[in-house]
């Protein structure tokens, strides 16, 4: 029998297009745990996941998100050996602008191949692969 999910968190694929048009995934810098990953943190108390997604995205990069596709849950042992759930939805930037905080001190907007190879974290790449999957959706023959 599994082990009951102790964590529950949300996060977003966030992405963009370039001046070409071109796909563009953010990947965050967390020094804390010195990896690169997809903005996401623990939702609160009675806070429903996509409304944590939207919050922790906020809060990571700075960035407002238009909410696509909910684009599927992982589920792993974290740092400390927990359960742990993430739901992700695909989100599109809409307005803002990084600043350094103290969870994620860096940002950077990758397209696809280099998003799934700078991921610290192989549960981390199906988010990826899924949010090319929503976008192929879009009527967009190459979205990525």
């Amino acid at each position: 029998m599994a082990d009951p999910i102790e964590v529950l968190a949300a996060g977003g694929a966030v992405w963009r297009r370039d001046g070409a048009g071109t796909v563009e995934i953010l990947l965050v810098h967390r020094p804390r745990y010195d990896d690169w990953s997809l903005p996401k943190g623990k939702c609160n108390e009675g806070e429903s996941f996509l409304a944590c997604a939207q919050r922790e995205v906020l809060e990571e990069t700075g960035f407002a998100c238009t909410v696509g596709d909910d684009l599927l849950d992982i589920f792993y042992r974290d740092h400390k050996g927990r359960p742990k759930v993430v739901r992700y939805w695909a989100m599109e930037v809409a307005g803002g602008a990084f600043t350094a905080n103290d969870e994620v001190d860096e940002v950077r907007w990758l397209a696809f191949p280099a998003a799934v190879s700078l991921l610290s974290y192989p549960h981390d790449r199906p988010v990826l692969r899924a949010l090319v999957t929503a976008l192929s959706h879009l009527g967009d023959p190459n979205p990525i």
